[in-house]
């Protein structure tokens, strides 16, 4: 793994591009053999700098959770990012385009949980169990480093996007809470609709077969961290979308049929 010291740097260069929107080059360019778990250590480094600054730590994100995206970037796991309060919108809510660089949007169901998890040995039961309701959600993609680096043309590889938070920026949260064991969350789907026409569409056993086993992955990954998912936290499960472009002025709308809708408005 790369030393202590150039673990906070890296986090220290991520912190400083999110709070300018200049994006920094991609670390695997300058350190070719940067691992997960280095991608990790600098993930870890960076979301303590934002606890320092006050932030607050409301739940978690898992990203990578489909077959196709997996086989896309060369790995064979999701991975997964930290969600703070002020990260979130409510529905309808009109979202600041000048807050972001280059975003994109996502459909998914979040869990809201009502008890802790905890690994090595979390199975989709324990989530289940765990969980108090699911309810609809949109997740807002950021980078805070080059996708695409303009000197060789080489895009990032899974390792920048883990130590980037996941590329996690924003959520927003609306449709119908429903108990876990309501629906057979396998066969939830959404529409997603940008300015009135249908973008992207999209089932929920996309996401590892069923989203609850996203949540028991996260738990299981981050046990040998001593870490666990607290009760109370909200949990992005992962997309059943492709990421779809922001501009500003669009309006997004996500229609789950039963149960309900979720919409945002970038200004």
């Amino acid at each position: 793994m790369l030393d202590a010291a150039t673990i906070e740097r890296l986090a220290a260069r991520l912190d400083e591009a999110e709070r300018t929107k200049a994006l920094i080059p991609m670390f695997t360019k300058d350190y070719p053999d940067f691992s997960i778990e280095d991608a990790y250590a600098v993930q870890r480094a960076w979301t303590k700098l934002q606890l320092a600054r006050g932030r607050i730590i409301k739940g978690h994100k898992i990203g990578l959770t489909s077959k196709a995206m997996q086989n896309a970037v060369g790995i064979s796991e999701p991975d997964y990012g930290v969600l703070f309060a002020d990260m979130f919108y409510a529905d309808a809510t009109p979202i600041p385009f000048d807050r972001f660089h280059a975003p994109r949007i996502e459909v998914e169901l979040a869990f809201v949980l009502k008890a802790p998890l905890r690994g090595p040995d979390c199975t989709i039961f324990d989530v289940l169990n765990a969980t108090d309701y699911v309810t609809p959600a949109l997740e807002i993609l950021e980078t805070r480093m080059h996708r695409v680096d303009p000197e060789t043309g080489k895009t990032r590889k899974v390792m920048d996007t883990i130590s980037d938070n996941a590329a996690n920026a924003a959520l927003v949260l609306g449709g119908r809470p429903f108990r876990p064991l309501d629906a057979d969350l396998r066969w939830i789907g959404a529409l997603l609709f940008r300015n009135g026409e249908v973008e992207e569409t999209g089932l929920a056993a996309g996401v590892l077969n069923h989203p609850a086993n996203g949540i028991a992955w996260l738990a299981n990954r981050l046990a040998p961290h001593d870490e666990h998912l607290a009760a109370g936290e909200i949990v992005l499960a992962g997309s059943f979308t492709r990421p779809v472009d922001i501009r500003r002025g669009d309006t997004f709308h996500a229609d789950y049929g039963a149960f309900g809708s979720v919409s945002c408005q970038f200004v």
